[in-house]
Parts: C-alpha cells; sequence; structure tokens
C-alpha cells in the first residue's frame, strides 16, 4: 500500500495515468452523488465547471465549496477530481470543481480571471442544484490555492463579475504559491515582467477585511516552500485580519490533496480540518452517512 500512496501522490503532482484516477475515482462512480458535468461558466470552450451534490431532502439547501486543482497553472484538468467532489459531498457540501485557462496559452492573470468568473456563477446559480450561496466557500491546492487566494484577496477580479470577496464565507488553501518571485523562464513568462510580479502575490492585496483564511501546509513538502504561507499569514496579521495555519510532518506536495482520496485520507486530517473551519464560519453542513 506505500508504494500505491508514493506513486498516486506523485502522479498528482502533474496529472494521473488513466488506471490511477479511475482507483481514486472509483466511489464516484458507484454513489448517490449527483453529478452534473460540463456547465459552462463563460463563453469560452475551457469555461466549464462539475457539480457534486450529496443526496439530501427535498428542499433542503446545503453549503457550497469551489475547489480550484493545481498543476503549475499549466496542466490539470477538473476530470481528474471527482475523488475531491465525492470527499466533500460525504461531509455534507455541494462541491464545484472549474476548469480554467493554462499557460502558455494564456498568461497571467487570465486564469485568476477565469477563476473569478466560476466563483460568481456559482453564487449566482448554486441556488438551482439546492446550494446556498450564502454559505460560499473556496479551497484550492498549489495553483488552484493561489487561484482562490487571489480572488478572494484581490478585489478587481469580483468586481469585475459585479460582485465582492464578502460573498465567500472563507477560504482553505493547500500548499499554495502566494508570495513568491518567479526564477525559471517559464514562470517568468506567465508572471512577468518583474513589475508584474507584486500583482500576482496575494500578501500584495491584503487589508484584513478578506474572508477568513485556513492555511495548510506539509513539512515534507519541495515544490511550495513554507515561506509562502509564513508571508501571507504575516501580512493578515498586520492588517488585523483573520487567519489559521496548520502544518502536517510527514506530508509532501501532492499529499495534501492525495489524502481526499478514499483509500489514502488517514495520511494527515486535511478534509476534516477544512471542514472543521467552514463550520466555524457558517457552514453548519450535517455529515452524510456512508
Amino acid at each position: 500500500m506505500a508504494k500505491v500512496c508514493v506513486a498516486l501522490s506523485s502522479l498528482l503532482l502533474v496529472a494521473c495515468t488513466k488506471v490511477g484516477l479511475g482507483v481514486a475515482n472509483l466511489p464516484n462512480a458507484f454513489s448517490d452523488t449527483e453529478t452534473t458535468k460540463d456547465i459552462a461558466y463563460g463563453t469560452e470552450p475551457w469555461q466549464t465547471l462539475d457539480i457534486y451534490v450529496p443526496p439530501h431532502s427535498s428542499g433542503q439547501s446545503l453549503p457550497v465549496v469551489v475547489f480550484f486543482y493545481g498543476g503549475s497553472w499549466k496542466d490539470g484538468s477538473k476530470d481528474m477530481y471527482p475523488f475531491v467532489g465525492e470527499a466533500f459531498a460525504k461531509q455534507g457540501y455541494i462541491t464545484v470543481i472549474a476548469d480554467y485557462s493554462k499557460y502558455p496559452q494564456v498568461k497571467f492573470p487570465t486564469f485568476v480571471e477565469d477563476g473569478a468568473k466560476a466563483v460568481a456563477w456559482t453564487y449566482r446559480h448554486i441556488a438551482e442544484y439546492q446550494g446556498d450561496p450564502k454559505r460560499l466557500f473556496i479551497a484550492g491546492h498549489s495553483a488552484g490555492a493561489h487561484i482562490g487566494a487571489m480572488v478572494v484577496a484581490d478585489k478587481q477580479y469580483l468586481q469585475a463579475e459585479g460582485l465582492t470577496p464578502s460573498i465567500i464565507n472563507a477560504f482553505a488553501g493547500l500548499s499554495g504559491p502566494y508570495d513568491f518571485v518567479p526564477y525559471e523562464d517559464d514562470y517568468k513568462d506567465m508572471f512577468g515582467p518583474p513589475a508584474n510580479y507584486p500583482n500576482m502575490q496575494v500578501t500584495t492585496f491584503i487589508d484584513g477585511k478578506e474572508p477568513p483564511m485556513l492555511l495548510l501546509w506539509g513539512a515534507d513538502d519541495t515544490i511550495v516552500g513554507k515561506s509562502n504561507m509564513d508571508k501571507l499569514i504575516a501580512k493578515i496579521h498586520a492588517e488585523q485580519g483573520s487567519v489559521e495555519s496548520k502544518i502536517y510532518q510527514g506530508v509532501g506536495h501532492a499529499d495534501m490533496v492525495s489524502s481526499l482520496v478514499w483509500f489514502l485520507k488517514s495520511k494527515a486530517p486535511i478534509l476534516d480540518d477544512v471542514t472543521d473551519f467552514f463550520q466555524r464560519y457558517g457552514a453548519n453542513a450535517e455529515k452524510v452517512e456512508d
């Protein structure tokens, strides 16, 4: 099992094999979770999202999580992540997983703009799926955590959609690169020129009024440094905002999201920590029994 865990975690750094994904996403294929795929949230072909709705009584509205996956802003697909939708569904949340544009077809900030559009669509339409737009949360892993945090912190993105970050109850980021300076050529091209770097750093926009944040990081992460979390925490504290954090010993970068896979959940209590945090900020969700 240890070798399987390591292999799946490694695959989730960028992409998974069809076999690995099939195993990870097997429960969704046989569960009572209602999955609606490829809903357009914009006019571009990549602007689509999937919705995972757990079984619930008629007329009961549920809290909503918009989850952004990672992949270095270059790779990944919502089709890789039914296991995330299923994991949150088991906790009583409707989950929205959106695709977004990738480099090199686009550069920053297009993928963040896509993220804001997906959040705006969710806020305006999730009631049609019995979701409660007043209990809206954002979560993300790696590059997806960066996208989610930018939507939460930099007001311009939701303002472009006629909304403000006040529609978001709370944010949970898993190993997000919130404050770094690009040094590899592709990232320099993606986020540059250097004068533009502050605009892609979440810390630039923290004013203490953003929704509460939970920042999580694995001590064995060799992909995204702890300094990203530390700098964001320091800025939020300086602005008297609300932030909590947790470090998991023995957990690497990909483990942070692969821990949501049904047979890897014991790796770290990440799902419980995220949903407990959301509960404290208004989710009030009841667990769905297996």
